[in-house]
Formats: C-alpha cells, sequence, structure tokens
C-alpha cells in the first residue's frame, strides 16, 4: 500500500511519529502534514491564500512535507499532485485526544480522512485519550491501526466511507479490544471569558470544563469508557431521512 499520513496536531506531533512507526510495517508511507496546530478546525480549507509545502522532518527525524494549510489542505495537495502518486489510502492521527461523537463535526483530524474521501481515497482517523498528567502512550493504538488497516487493504471499504477509530486512555494489557459501535454524544461545557486590552476594548476567550459524555449502549463513547477500541464508520450523508418524509407530508412542494 501506498499511505498517505497526515494529522491536525502538527508535524511535531508525537503521535503523528507513532502513526508512521506503525503503517511502515503495512506500506509505504508519504507524511504531508500542517505546520502548526489545528485542532477542532473542522473542514476548513484555505482557498483565498497560495499554498505552501516544503521538506522538513518529524520529532523523530523522519522525512515529511510540511504544508501552511489545514489538516484537509494537506491531503488535497498531496492527492492533487504534490505526491508522485495517488495514495491507496488516507490515515489522519494519532489525535492527541478523543475525537467521539460530536467531536467529528469539529475534528481536523476528522476532516483530513474526509477529504481524501472526496477523492475517492479511504480514509481512516484515529485518537488516542490521555489520563490527566499521564505520559502519552500509543501501543495500544498502533496496534489496533496496523490491524485494521491489514483489514481495509484485504477487504476495501465503500466508496465515501471513512473509519474513526477511538483508544481508551488505558495501558496496551488493559485495553480489551476493538468494538464497533456508532456515534455517541458529548456535550460540551464552554464558557466564554471576556477580557479587555489596555485600550478598553474586550477580547474573549472559550473556556469551560471538560465535555460531558453520554455513554449510551451502542456508542463510541460507551465503548472506550468501557475499555475498548471503538471503530465507527462515518459517511458524510448528513441528510435526515426520516425528516425527508415529514416534510413531504407538510405539502410544501404542492403549491408555488
Amino acid at each position: 500500500m501506498y499511505i498517505l499520513i497526515t494529522n491536525d496536531d502538527g508535524y511535531q506531533s508525537e503521535g503523528l511519529v507513532a502513526l508512521r512507526e506503525a503503517l511502515s510495517q503495512v506500506g509505504e508511507v508519504a507524511v504531508v502534514a500542517p505546520e502548526r496546530n489545528w485542532s477542532a478546525a473542522g473542514h476548513y480549507r484555505k482557498l483565498f491564500d497560495p499554498l505552501r509545502a516544503w521538506e522538513g522532518a518529524l520529532a523523530d527525524g523522519s522525512p515529511a512535507l510540511i504544508c501552511d494549510g489545514t489538516p484537509a489542505d494537506c491531503v488535497a495537495l498531496a492527492i492533487m499532485g504534490l505526491l508522485p502518486r495517488k495514495p491507496d489510502l488516507v490515515v489522519s492521527g494519532i489525535n492527541l485526544g478523543a475525537n467521539l461523537g460530536t467531536d467529528v463535526l469539529y475534528s481536523g483530524t476528522v476532516a483530513a480522512a474526509m477529504e481524501g474521501i472526496m477523492f475517492g481515497v479511504p480514509g481512516v482517523a484515529v485518537s488516542q485519550l490521555r489520563a490527566r498528567n499521564a505520559p502519552w502512550d500509543f501501543r495500544a493504538a498502533q496496534a489496533a491501526l496496523v490491524r485494521l488497516v491489514r483489514n481495509v487493504r484485504d477487504r476495501g471499504l465503500p466508496q465515501g466511507v471513512l473509519l474513526n477509530l477511538n483508544v481508551p486512555a488505558r495501558p496496551p494489557e488493559e485495553v480489551r479490544g476493538i468494538r464497533v459501535a456508532r456515534l455517541g454524544r458529548r456535550s460540551y461545557r464552554d464558557e466564554l471569558v471576556v477580557r479587555h486590552d489596555p485600550r478598553g476594548r474586550p477580547y474573549y476567550w472559550i473556556d469551560g470544563s471538560e465535555p460531558e459524555d453520554h455513554a449510551d449502549d451502542g456508542t463510541d463513547v460507551a465503548a472506550v469508557a468501557e475499555g475498548h477500541v471503538s471503530l465507527t464508520p462515518v459517511h458524510m450523508d448528513l441528510t435526515s431521512h426520516h425528516w425527508l418524509e415529514v416534510l413531504r407530508e407538510w405539502g410544501l412542494e404542492e403549491g408555488p
């Protein structure tokens, strides 16, 4: 396999080093990663600014192409010609923190994998949770990812579907294996912090406590809480198919 990897934490992230290390067991790896952190940037693309890319190195010294665009820009630029050939797979991560449930709407990690799908390239997003003040340990994520990518290689993925993988904050020997799960819910407890500059003009920070997780049965949130690696297929169709039928009953299509 020829695998494009990227992330939203920036090219110096230790998660990206762990990702490259794991996937080098499966195929040839090309790295195109953003020069800075784009966490929670979602599927933002820089359409009105030039994009630049240059040769650089990851935190372990391994070669990479570094881009001043967003995670989605990195993938688009790579597929449209920055790389010598089209990749077989886009893998984004290993993100430093969860991308569970509602997070996928904000996640630059998931957006990078989704951008690959827009070019017809299958995508995988992988994220690692961590206990407060504990060191990052990517071994369970690496093992799950290698197993998953080998299955993707052998079985394929349907058009328009990416796989979202989340790894619990546990030592590898305590992780309970992969559980296939639907997206759950996380309630954000953001607070607006207002401050003033020396000239009295207000400026704002968005702060707040950790999200509240709703660990409903069958969800990725519940799976991770129980010590499993959650695996969720995600696609771009946000249509509420139930409401298609409800809205037709309103009779709006009958008049001008």
